[in-house]
């Protein structure tokens, strides 16, 4: 072969696979892990806010944004959940 990439496109643009990648590579499970606990810690917190104005009868919608809070940090600690399994393997 002449140096040229996959049919006539030409000269590859960067380097070739070194065949280490698995080796080499970075997994995204740390940040994600973060994010999540950062979500679940903030949407927690943002239920129990709204949850009680809504016992205080301060605004109606509260017991939604309550609820939709609530739904969010058990969809992040599910997540957590997922991503510490993940790791284990």
């Amino acid at each position: 072969m002449d140096g040229n990439g996959p049919g006539s496109r030409g000269p590859y643009r960067h380097r070739q696979p070194a065949g280490r990648e698995p080796l080499d590579a970075r997994s995204p499970l740390r940040l994600r892990a973060i994010l999540s606990g950062l979500a679940l810690v903030g949407t927690a917190a943002a239920a129990i806010v709204f949850a009680v104005a809504g016992q205080r009868g301060d605004d109606d919608g509260a017991w939604v944004a309550a609820a939709v809070c609530a739904a969010v940090a058990v969809i992040a600690a599910v997540d957590l959940i997922v991503i510490a399994r993940r790791a284990r393997h």
